[in-house]
């Protein structure tokens, strides 16, 4: 994938100052814009869990009608015709699991996100989305297509350093021979309605392609599973033979084995290195600036992570020596780093560069905090002046289009 030097910040929609479309998206444009950004990012739109999580949402395909500016514009019965026919291969199912009114919703979001899209490209900023490997379990998708998955088992992660008993997700594991066997349809249909959405989406978990943690149901903890054998690169090779080059990121964080590796170089997609964890390991730590390369997306931090002020806030006297950063100004110092990476891409969470601390972390994985998925911009946070700063940075680094 041929991407241009470029930058740009992560800010989910559900944190603008009104948390949905509309004119505050419009005026974040605006600032990405005077900022020299070329990319937003942000995390999965579809209709989140109780508990404000995009990650288990309800549809992998639909939107969540709670980030309408306008709930109540109206549409007519010829646009919910040509909608149905655009959207056949999944709006059915969403229909039948939201109940009346749900075509008209997922319009309007549409007709939203396009005029934000448009919007934002005649500004020079592109969108960047994030594409969940799992669906939740009670899902419009799981219900309407029970045979593309597995029964009795769920999906988690091994015991490791952060877990003693690993971590149990209780997602649904796909049956991927039954996928294989229907040539990845779901797969290539989800895929094409987020290549509709997004200029570049991020591929979350990706190892799970390559090999995939599987615990029983019913049990307690993660720590019983096993290692099962994923659909490696023929699922992708037959998605782009269907819609083209994979206008996607993969996530690759954690304990990625080597055929993770080489099937990301193998597809020639560009994985994630994230300066907060550069201090781990020895020379040969992927994150660490040295060992970037150009096919790549560098991150100060994620929306799972604390915030730059807050990690620093965290490190030890020692460890802030290791880390070389301006203790005036360490988030600058962070976002200084990141710029200056060999990496084609650049990405810094907002609350970066507003040098916030860890009361503005996103999500705080693992736990019930209430703040998880809570935190929003106050209107005017991020200033003129903030953005150019930014901008000088951008441009020093030469990230500017």
């Amino acid at each position: 994938m041929n991407l241009p030097r470029s930058s740009g910040i992560l800010l989910h929609v559900t944190s603008l100052p009104g948390g949905r479309l509309g004119r505050e998206a419009r005026q974040f444009v605006d600032w990405l814009q005077a900022a020299g950004q070329t990319w937003w990012q942000v995390l999965p739109l579809g209709p989140p869990d109780p508990i404000g999580s995009p990650y288990m949402a309800s549809s992998a395909f639909a939107a969540w009608p709670g980030l309408l500016a306008e709930p109540r514009a109206p549409v007519s019965p010829r646009e919910v015709s040509a909608f149905r026919e655009r959207e056949a291969a999944w709006i059915g199912d969403w229909e039948r699991f939201s109940g009346p009114g749900a075509v008209e919703d997922q319009l309007r979001f549409d007709r939203e996100w396009r005029a934000l899209r448009a919007y934002a490209a005649e500004r020079g900023v592109r969108l960047i989305g994030d594409l969940p490997i799992y669906v939740a379990p009670g899902s419009a998708d799981h219900l309407a297509h029970p045979e593309l998955f597995q029964h009795g088992v769920v999906a988690g992660a091994p015991p490791d350093g952060l877990s003693a008993v690993g971590q149990l997700w209780g997602n649904p594991l796909y049956d991927w021979g039954a996928l294989r066997a229907d040539g990845y349809r779901w797969w290539i249909d989800r895929v094409r309605r987020t290549a509709a959405l997004f200029d570049l989406s991020r591929v979350d978990h990706f190892r799970g392609f390559v090999s995939y943690w599987s615990v029983r149901s019913g049990r307690g903890t993660a720590r019983s599973g096993r290692w099962r054998r994923g659909p490696g690169a023929e699922l992708f090779r037959t998605i782009e033979r269907a819609l083209g080059p994979l206008p996607l990121i993969v996530e690759d964080l954690g304990t990625i084995t080597p055929a993770v590796v080489a099937l990301r170089d193998e597809l020639g997609l560009p994985g994630m290195a994230v300066l907060q964890f550069a201090l781990r390991g020895g020379r040969r730590n992927p994150h660490r600036l040295e060992n970037h390369r150009r096919n790549l997306v560098v991150y100060t931090g994620t929306h799972d992570m604390p915030t730059a002020a807050g990690w620093w806030d965290s490190l030890t006297p020692r460890r802030r020596a290791l880390a070389g950063l301006d203790p005036a100004e360490p988030h600058w110092s962070l976002i200084r780093r990141a710029q200056a990476s060999p990496a084609a891409i650049s990405i810094v969470p907002a609350q970066d560069v507003l040098g916030l601390d860890n009361a503005a972390q996103m999500n705080r994985p693992g736990t019930t905090d209430p703040r998880n998925w809570k935190w929003r911009l106050e209107p005017g946070q991020l200033t003129p002046g903030l953005a150019a700063r930014l901008r000088d940075e951008t441009r020093a680094a030469r990230r500017t289009a």
